[in-house]
């Protein structure tokens, strides 16, 4: 029997049922393997449609775009085309179609397909419903085409029906693209159309200025919000508590916690979490442990983000015990510890040079089925650099390679660091020389490295080559460089080269230290320069550096005595 002649029957079966029960026949057909034609598809479609099964319609949509509903005589794309071009004309069916194929579209994500049915839509005269429009725009912000959602959203904003959820959206999608003034210019035009914003759209353009560091400016429209008879919630809370946290407003943010409390608001695990980790960032651990007291008495299930920012508190306090102790515990709690926690952990042991619990957390997380990254292997590798073991931290570097994680700039740095604190400059420059070959670009950091230690091994011939380098590169010497070329220049005596550094770099708007100048004018005092030592003197006053007695009285006890030998 052909397929055309299979279809014929699956139709005749499927008119005399009702659609639940056609729809049923149709999708057990296709398991069973019967090829569907054009017109089997095109009755299934309007007998749903007609029905108003709008979901189900879309659903065989999907399987048609997935390919899950397959045929020798139709591709998904032209068996939807021809649908819309020939089968579905009336005017009662021809819409819903449209509603059901640009949302089969955005389920299987295809936002260049689901625009162009939408297109073909409105060319048609059938405006689409607010949200299957509201759906393709999610689609395309999900999608990072914000570009794109806001030419469809300002094109075709007077031919669909917007509601809240479009304007919702759209801000959104705004705040996180790092544009408020879009943001707010879609609250003006809401508001224009008569359309009230609900406390979803209030919180995401607070959220949207915390993040874009305008904290005050959220604070003003949370302010605003009760002159609008919104009442805040949880999240509403939290990202603004949140957001005076990440500007160093630790007192605004607090007092905006007790706010919450005093509104009858239970903090959610991401207000708790903010309290907690500002208070661990400011060393008070007692107090973090307080406020994780709390959330618990309150039935507040903690995540494992507040077991790490409390793991983290304690590592930053040097008490590894009872990290160690709280770390087991979050087994017991029905949590496991993720990538972080270990990371989090380890970097606490390699601070206080436990390698030995380091290695062994590292060997755990492993066994566990989590990866380590190019955090936790630079964090081991400093750890044991630290304590002199280039070898282990060489191991280390081979391993990461093996396991194909490429060591970053990071990882080179700090092995430089170490071979020029160890005094093993060709070493240093073997790694110096391993990261460009890479294909890593060296930084001024990383040239600051190697200068700093060329100028305490007294090469200053190679170190001022290396320092002349930096400009073919087209990078800027920063301060740290200069001072530590000045240092060397004055340890070996050549305060002419010192002395131009010093007023080069003041030339570009940099503030030498306090030891740059003191170095200088003792090298100048000691070589009767006195003039000069005066006039270097008077730029570090003029800088607003404060010079001690001592130099102060170095530069004029110097010039009594000079003069004091000279009959006037």
């Amino acid at each position: 029997m052909s397929p055309s002649h299979e279809a014929l029957i699956l139709i005749q079966k499927m008119v005399k049922v009702p659609p639940e029960k056609a729809f049923s026949f149709f999708i057990s057909s296709t398991h069973q393997g019967l090829q569907h034609t054009s017109q089997s598809v095109w009755f299934i479609l309007n007998h749903l449609l007609s029905s108003g099964m709008q979901s189900q319609a879309q659903s065989v949509l999907v399987r048609i775009i997935s390919g899950q509903i397959s045929s020798s005589m139709f591709s998904p794309s032209s068996l939807i085309q021809e649908l819309t071009q020939t089968h579905f004309t009336s005017n009662s069916t021809c819409p819903l179609l449209y509603e059901a194929i640009v949302n089969a579209y955005v389920h299987s994500q295809s936002p260049d397909q689901s625009l162009y049915f939408l297109h073909q839509m409105i060319q048609k005269g059938h405006a689409p419903i607010s949200n299957t429009f509201n759906n393709l725009l999610n689609l395309l912000i999900r999608s990072n085409c914000f570009d794109k959602a806001w030419l469809v959203f300002n094109e075709l904003k007077n031919k669909v029906a917007l509601d809240v959820y479009s304007f919702g959206i759209m801000i959104k999608g705004c705040c996180e693209d790092g544009d408020l003034m879009k943001s707010f210019q879609l609250l003006a035009m809401m508001e224009e159309t008569g359309l009230s914003p609900n406390i979803v759209i209030y919180t995401t353009l607070i959220d949207g200025c915390c993040k874009n560091g305008d904290v005050r400016l959220g604070k003003k429209l949370f302010c605003k919000m009760e002159g609008l008879d919104l009442v805040a919630n949880q999240h509403t809370y939290s990202v603004l508590i949140n957001g005076f946290f990440k500007q160093g407003l630790q007192k605004e943010g607090f007092r905006m916690y007790e706010n919450m409390k005093q509104s009858g608001i239970v903090p959610n695990v991401y207000a708790y979490s903010c309290v907690i980790g500002e208070y661990c960032n400011d060393g008070n651990i007692d107090k973090a442990f307080e406020v994780f007291e709390e959330m618990r008495e309150k039935g507040i299930a903690c995540s494992i983000m507040t077991y790490n920012l409390l793991i983290n508190g304690l590592c930053r306090m040097k008490k590894l015990g009872e990290a160690i102790k709280l770390f087991y515990r979050v087994n017991r709690v029905g949590l496991k510890p993720n990538i972080f926690t270990y990371n989090t952990l380890i970097k606490g042991c390699c601070d206080v040079e436990k390698m030995d619990t380091a290695v062994r957390l590292h060997n755990e997380l492993k066994s566990n089925g989590l990866s380590p990254t190019v955090v936790t292997y630079n964090t081991l590798i400093a750890g044991y650099s630290k304590v002199g073991n280039l070898a282990e931290a060489r191991n280390l570097v081979k391993e990461m390679e093996e396991r194909h994680i490429a060591p970053t700039k990071v990882t080179y740095t700090i092995l430089l660091d170490r071979f020029v604190r160890l005094n093993y400059m060709d070493k240093a420059f073997e790694i110096h020389s391993l990261m460009e070959k890479s294909g890593l670009v060296s930084d001024v950091y990383t040239y600051g490295v190697l200068i700093h230690g060329l100028c305490m091994n007294g090469s200053m011939k190679e170190a001022s080559k290396l320092l002349k380098s930096l400009d073919e590169l087209h990078l800027e010497p920063n301060s740290v460089i200069y001072d530590t070329m000045i240092h060397g220049y004055c340890k070996e005596g050549s305060y002419c080269r010192a002395l131009r550094l010093l007023n080069e770099m003041i030339g570009k708007g940099m503030v030498p230290n306090v030891a740059s100048f003191c170095s200088t004018i003792g090298l100048l005092c000691k070589d009767e320069k006195l003039k000069e030592a005066e006039v270097v003197l008077q730029q570090m006053v003029n800088l607003g550096l404060k010079p001690s007695v001592s130099l102060y009285n170095m530069v004029h006890n110097d010039k009594s005595e000079v003069l004091g030998g000279v009959d006037i």
